[in-house]
């Protein structure tokens, strides 16, 4: 095979696993909806298991319900046969997937689910498979082709399954108006979590923010300047923001600088950002003004600074 020969394999497995795709959401009916409500009225956890390839959509499925705010955690039914099976209990609902509905394998977990009457969902492409006659709701898969052509690897089959697995979990996802904040709960590592950090995650607090009152002589805002580290300075009337001094500030007013009080010298109503906004929002807005700093003052209560937030912050989680 040449390179011309390999781009069309790609093309023919890519668009025969598309069209499958589509016939699995023609397919769907009611029981998806069924299925679903079964999930929600759980008290426990979704056990989401599989052999083999299914095994691994498995893993992945069960990965995508808990980190979307569904408890689920997969168990392999081999290990479930020799004592896994009490990682099942009341109040539990299983999802089980297998393309056959006949994986033997399966067998003990099956009759496991029936005998303590733990919610069934299973997931084949045989609606008179043993695995969905078994089940409490039974979801079928349309009888696709395998990308392979032969008929004998799992692919276009495990692709519907775990496009299926997507569709449950952010269907529950949106009834629990899962937000992106509780998204950042469950993934706080990586550029991920960075991007949905808040801005009281990265912000300085308490003694590190520098502020000083309106009324302090210049010499004492510029040792407030100079001792904080970060350029600038807060200028608080009655407790409140009233101003801020930069760089920009100081240059402006050098005339005569030392003889000044903060007020004469501020820059009045600076940009604010209240600290439960995502940190992303506070580097656009740092962007979009041209500036590398922001004092972190709650917009519902009183106008004294939370926190103080520097673009560096920001790079050195992730964000820029």
């Amino acid at each position: 095979m040449d390179a011309i020969e390999f781009l069309s394999t790609a093309h023919r497995v890519i668009k025969r696993e598309a069209d499958a795709l589509y016939q699995l959401a023609d397919s769907l009916d009611d029981r998806f909806g069924v299925a679903v409500e079964v999930i929600l009225s759980a008290k426990g956890r979704v056990i989401v298991s599989g052999m083999g390839k299914s095994g691994h959509i498995a893993r992945k499925i069960a990965a995508t319900f808990a980190s979307t705010g569904t408890p689920a955690h997969f168990v392999h039914p081999a290990e479930a046969s020799h004592g896994d099976l009490g990682m099942m209990a009341a109040g539990d609902v299983a999802l089980v997937l297998s393309n056959s509905g006949e994986t033997p394998e399966l067998a003990d977990l099956v009759a496991y689910t029936r005998r303590f009457k733990i919610p069934l969902i299973g997931v084949a492409s045989r609606s008179e498979s043993t695995l969905l006659r078994q089940s409490d709701v039974a979801l079928v898969l349309p009888p696709a082709e395998e990308a392979c052509g032969t008929g004998i690897v799992p692919t276009t089959s495990t692709t519907m399954t775990l496009a299926l697995g997507d569709a449950l979990a952010i269907a529950l996802m949106e009834h629990r108006k899962f937000s992106p904040e509780n998204f950042r709960d469950f993934h706080p590592g990586g550029k991920l979590g960075a991007r949905l950090s808040k801005v009281a995650d990265l912000m300085h607090s308490g003694e590190d923010v520098p502020l000083i009152n309106i009324d302090a002589p210049m010499s004492d805002a510029l040792l407030e300047i100079s001792q904080k580290g970060f350029g600038v300075v807060g200028v608080l009337r009655d407790r409140k923001l009233a101003g801020i001094i930069t760089d920009g500030d100081l240059r402006r007013h050098m005339d005569g600088l030392l003889t000044m009080r903060a007020g004469d010298v501020m820059t009045r109503a600076p940009k604010t950002i209240p600290p439960d906004a995502l940190a992303e929002e506070a580097v656009a807005v740092m962007n979009e003004r041209k500036i590398t700093c922001l004092f972190v003052v709650d917009e519902t209560g009183p106008a004294m600074p939370e926190g103080f937030l520097h673009i560096h912050d920001c790079l050195r989680a992730g964000l820029g």
